[in-house]
């Protein structure tokens, strides 16, 4: 039987994995929001679906394994709200992944945190996802959770900003973020769907949680550039969703991760994924 993917939300990091279980022999089917970026999931071998708007009734009943990375509302996931019933029904389904946020653990002024920690998030972003986690959680069905850190790979970087002049050092006192380059989340999602463990929960993240300034600075050295001028956080221009992001700091421990899915990490640190990163988007 071939391995069937159903990718609800088929963005930056499920493209990636879809590749990966691609280069398997898997068949993808995922999900988008619009006519224009359908045909850019068949331009690189995804069977596309627009959803909302089409039904997923068919494509479930084919699928042996659902990633979903559609991000959650109020009413949690929506997916899972309008499909439960569908994939309880399912005698194919193996497993199904749940790309959640390690922003679930709220602020912890720095502490490290484990799959173990009370999740008490601090945004609303933060408690749709404590939300949608419960009911994939509660439901029986053969979920396993996955708490991303902060996403990057090739387009997705800092070089653009530093190129363009809009990258700032944006400075708060002791603050730090993990990261996970989408390689790593790839081959570990992989690893999970190769010995599925219901209800369990994993952290993604790489070995060195650092602060945003010295990512910036090393990027700016791997370009010859001089680093952008710093700002205090207090005083900076942002958005609200941007300073939602420095409201919240924690050092997310990934032994799980490598213990029991077996990882080594391609990227261990932000040196190793920035410089992939720019040999990537440079050739």
């Amino acid at each position: 039987m071939t391995e069937t993917l159903l990718s609800i939300g088929h963005g930056f990091t499920a493209r990636e994995f879809g590749a990966y279980v691609q280069n398997h022999g898997w068949r993808v089917i995922g999900t988008t929001r619009s006519e224009a970026k359908a045909q850019q999931l068949t331009d690189i071998g995804v069977e596309p679906i627009v959803w909302p708007g089409h039904d997923l009734g068919d494509a479930i009943k084919q699928a042996t394994h659902v990633l979903v990375s559609a991000s959650p509302d109020a009413n949690g996931d929506a997916f899972f709200n309008a499909y439960r019933a569908h994939l309880a029904a399912s005698d194919r389904l193996k497993w199904i992944g749940y790309l959640s946020t390690t922003g679930v653990y709220g602020d912890h002024g720095g502490a490290w945190v484990d799959e173990t920690t009370p999740v008490v998030p601090s945004t609303k972003r933060g408690q749709h996802r404590v939300k949608a986690e419960h009911q994939w959680l509660q439901s029986g069905l053969p979920v396993q959770v996955f708490r991303l850190a902060g996403i990057y790979g090739a387009g997705r970087g800092p070089f653009e900003k530093l190129r363009n002049g809009t990258a700032r050092l944006v400075k708060k006192k002791g603050q730090v973020f993990g990261r996970i380059h989408i390689e790593d989340i790839a081959q570990s999602l992989y690893a999970s769907t190769q010995a599925p463990d219901p209800g369990r929960i994993y952290n993604l993240s790489d070995d060195e949680p650092a602060p945003p300034e010295d990512i910036l600075r090393y990027a700016a050295k791997l370009l010859n550039m001089p680093a952008p001028p710093e700002v205090d956080f207090e005083t900076a221009d942002m958005t609200p969703m941007a300073r939602s992001f420095y409201a919240e700091c924690k050092r997310v421990r990934n032994d799980r991760m490598k213990d029991e899915l077996g990882i080594t990490l391609k990227y261990p640190g932000y040196k190793e994924a920035l410089d992939a990163i720019l040999k990537a988007e440079t050739g």
